[in-house]
């Protein structure tokens, strides 16, 4: 077993401490608990079935500590505080009777892997496939969602992004209300399921990324304040307390949010997180948390011999998230451009409220395109970029994009997907355009042959005023929409049921042509470095036509065309190629992925005028000498 342990300069003193991990290490029948509680002067470890209780030794910094010999996996314990109360490990590696029953001692050492020559995967090569486990299957559950990797891997992804997985209270939940950052939800399985997971997508070659919440803990079940001061209510923020990264006592806090992650990059084998909302994590201190994380997970990559990545969500652009340490940046190896999307978006849909105001013009998509930033800035002062500002100097394997997220679908009134607001022919013209952009591509789970179940948002909370709470909040979230329908209840188990996929319709008709739809354009990403991810975009330069977008790729001798109909209108397109002929490789209307059937020339050459029909997509390669498409 790998060893992390962090060192910590005492406040008022010269001395450097070692730090125990937090939580239950336990290894070959001895088990060593460490808990972080500086507002107690008693704490005792409590063996719950058996009804033993063990003081535990007071070490420095607020910790507490006590070995266990002779202990069994699966034993459950919880921690008593002063006497007073008896509280979960927050470091619980598992809960398996939920947030308010007591933790759980697992054994990480028992499981055997088999991915011992997996090194992971250059970022500039991933499709990423964004899941929420609970809605992914029928079951819902680790176990059936590892029976469908082998239908991802076929189709093209090779990078597998779950959705928080981390343990929230009930049953049902997007996973952003966790409440125990070590433990895997108890609905979904046991952590060995995780792992059996993770082991057949590095059998398969494709990498697995979590979703993780340091902004905020969830509502219903969180005991960490009962520890220490992690998140004081001195500091609001947008979903309540601000973590604790720079008050007093703020060193605990730090520490527990690193040891976090490398628990999940030691036991569980996972390639990289996504972390959401960033720049909702404020830090007065000399080094930001967030470049102290970057540092301590690149050391581990570097350790392990494994690409591991963190990659960033914020909703808003600053380049100090991408910017290098030395820099003055945090160091992340990548972000979600929101930008893209709305870009997209608002386009095909004509939608201007919201986060679709101030987009909408084709030339935003062409500057997404080119540049990646269309606005820039914090929350405050979040703006349209000036003409003369650029970040073309960001490596495209840097910025990730999507046509619709969990965000995307699942905020909207009724979760309704792309396909269900525009049409089958403009979700398969905003999966080209994402799958074949200079950037790395994301898709949503079940965009992938067109599923039109909604992903909604819902809970399951214990509470009755939490849950009246969140109906209040969801319905002030879409103000700025202007919706007119009724919120689905986030409470109702019916809410959940509907966002689950219908594996059914992967399977027969539309689906199953949809599906052929998106492998063609991810064999055509992979088989052509033309549209592979490389720092300089490859793009000679993006033009307009009314709403016809043309993008003219280079790379070396190969050279690509792809038409874009951003209209729901057939228009007349003039070809704006090079003194050359070019082929057609792939068109979305053509009859074998469910279209109306092509208008597009097969060979088309400069100055050509045709029909393309509305929300078509074309991709043209420049014929050879030898008559064969380059690339």
């Amino acid at each position: 077993m790998l060893c992390f342990a962090m060192p910590l300069k005492l406040c008022n003193s010269n001395v450097r401490v070692t730090l125990l991990h937090v939580g239950a290490d336990y290894s070959d029948g001895t088990c060593r608990f460490s808990v972080w509680a500086p507002n107690h002067n008693h704490v005792t470890l409590s063996l719950t079935a058996e009804n033993q209780h063990y003081p535990m030794d007071k070490f420095v910094a607020g910790y507490w500590t006590h070995t266990a010999e002779g202990l069994e996996p699966g034993t459950t314990y919880m921690f008593e505080l002063d006497g007073k109360e008896t509280k979960p490990d927050p470091a619980s590696h598992y809960q398996p009777d939920g947030v308010f029953g007591p933790s759980q001692v697992i054994d990480h050492d028992a499981f055997r892997w088999k991915d011992r020559g997996w090194r992971g995967l250059d970022l500039k090569d991933l499709v990423f496939y964004e899941m929420h486990v609970g809605a992914f299957t029928p079951q819902g559950t680790f176990k059936a969602a590892l029976e469908r990797i082998k239908e991802l891997q076929e189709l093209g992804v090779n990078a597998v992004e779950l959705m928080p997985i981390t343990q929230f209270s009930g049953k049902r939940n997007w996973g952003y209300d966790g409440v125990f950052p070590f433990a895997v939800q108890n609905s979904y399985g046991a952590p060995d399921d995780l792992k059996a997971l993770v082991n057949e997508c590095h059998t398969l070659g494709v990498a697995l990324f979590l979703d993780f919440v340091y902004n905020h803990l969830g509502p219903e079940g969180n005991c960490l304040n009962s520890y220490g001061p992690y998140f004081p209510a001195t500091s609001i923020g947008k979903w309540g307390a601000n973590i604790n990264l720079d008050g007093p006592k703020n060193d605990g806090v730090r520490n527990y949010f690193i040891e976090n992650t490398l628990h999940w990059l030691n036991h569980y084998h996972i390639d990289g997180i996504r972390l959401d909302s960033v720049l909702s994590m404020h830090d007065s201190s000399p080094k930001h948390f967030l470049q102290e994380l970057n540092e301590k997970v690149h050391s581990y990559a570097e350790t392990s011999s494994r690409k591991v990545y963190l990659i960033a969500e914020s909703g808003y652009n600053t380049p100090t998230v991408l910017k290098s340490p030395d820099k003055g940046g945090y160091g992340f190896d990548a972000q979600w451009l929101d930008d893209f999307q709305h870009a997209l978006f608002a386009l095909i849909t004509g939608e201007r409220e919201g986060y679709y105001g101030g987009y909408g013009s084709i030339q935003d998509l062409a500057e997404a395109l080119t540049d990646g930033y269309v606005y820039v800035g914090d929350e405050p002062d979040y703006k349209r970029k000036s003409p003369k500002e650029s970040y073309s100097w960001i490596p495209a394997d840097q910025l990730i994009v999507f046509s619709q997220n969990h965000d995307q679908v699942g905020n909207r009134l009724l979760g309704n997907r792309l396909a269900s607001i525009s049409g089958f022919e403009a979700a398969k013209l905003a999966a080209g355009i994402v799958l074949l952009s200079p950037y790395v591509p994301l898709l949503f789970m079940g965009e992938e042959y067109g599923e039109t179940a909604p992903f909604q948002f819902f809970t399951d909370y214990q509470s009755k005023e939490l849950t009246e709470a969140v109906r209040e909040g969801r319905k002030k979230e879409f103000v700025h929409f202007h919706w007119k329908d009724e919120a689905p209840d986030p409470q109702n188990p019916e809410t959940f049921e509907r966002s689950k996929l219908d594996w059914q319709h992967r399977y027969t008709g539309r689906g199953q042509k949809i599906a052929a739809y998106y492998r063609a354009l991810i064999e055509l990403r992979k088989k052509h470095p033309i549209f592979q991810v490389q720092l300089n975009r490859q793009i000679r330069h993006v033009t307009n036509q009314e709403n016809i977008l043309f993008i003219h790729k280079q790379s070396g001798e190969a050279e690509a065309g792809i038409i874009a109909n951003l209209s729901k209108d057939p228009a007349t397109y003039s070809f704006h190629f090079e003194e050359d002929v070019y082929v057609k490789v792939l068109d979305s209307a053509d009859f074998a992925w469910d279209g109306s059937g092509p208008t597009l020339p097969t060979l088309a050459v400069k100055g050509d005028d045709h029909q393309i029909g509305g929300f078509n997509l074309a991709v043209f390669l420049k014929e050879s000498k030898e008559g064969k498409p380059f690339g």
